[in-house]
């Protein structure tokens, strides 16, 4: 067994036996790396990496383009690299679909809705419809643009509630550059659609807003009322 191969079998040995939890950031990328650069040294590339984007958490949230500006990664390196944030957020959007789930506050709101914008690079829009129990029954994507663009009209948005014979929906979208501010135009829009929903017997419960890690309820921020 050559040195590389005997380097290989020991990250992944440790890995099976302790877990992640102590490893370095440079080995972990390594580890990575391993499934897609066959048969050569990754310690390089994978500091590279991290010289480049100052943590694992910038290297795993990089879009492909900029992972290629590093030199030695190319499309094969990158797509797997992105992939795995993609494959995590799928995975937690099938996992919250199968399950029952009461949801009542804007933190349930959130903790739900958070996976449906995880590296989520345009600003896009999904209603969570619920019913009278507040049970979710749908969370589906509205479209992509702003709450007040004319791609995500307010009729599409009261005809997907009607369709799921939702009783109460919360709307969210995301705000690219990371701020979870609601915008005058987000308010103003918000205002019209509850005055739309309740015309057909349906309560918007919320909006939220969200922005990297972070969101904003525009019910507890007073631009919603709950009467």
């Amino acid at each position: 067994m050559s040195f590389q191969n005997g380097h290989r079998q020991r990250v992944k040995d440790r890995f099976r036996q302790e877990g992640l939890d102590h490893f370095e950031e440079r080995y972990v990328l390594e580890l990575l790396l391993f499934y897609c650069v066959p048969r050569q040294d990754t310690k390089e590339l994978a500091c590279r990496l991290l010289e480049r984007f100052g943590s694992i958490v910038q290297v795993l949230e990089a879009s492909p383009e900029e992972l290629e500006k590093v030199p030695g990664v190319g499309e094969g390196i990158s797509t797997f690299l992105s992939l795995r944030n993609a494959v995590e957020r799928y995975y937690q959007i099938k996992k919250a679909a199968q399950q029952e789930q009461i949801l009542k506050t804007p933190e349930e709101y959130g903790a739900y809705l958070r996976h449906y914008f995880r590296n989520v690079r345009n600003e896009e829009v999904y209603l969570l419809c619920l019913d009278g129990k507040c049970m979710v029954l749908s969370c589906k994507r509205i479209g992509e643009g702003s709450v007040n663009s004319a791609s995500v009209p307010i009729r599409r948005i009261v005809e997907t509630a009607l369709n799921t014979n939702a009783t109460s929906v919360i709307l969210a979208h995301n705000h690219p550059s990371g701020l979870a501010i609601p915008s005058n135009e987000d308010i103003h829009t918000t205002l019209l659609l509850a005055q739309a929903m309740r015309a057909v017997d349906i309560e918007l419960v919320d909006h939220l807003v969200f922005g990297g890690s972070d969101f904003t309820s525009l019910v507890q921020s007073g631009y919603l009322r709950m009467d």
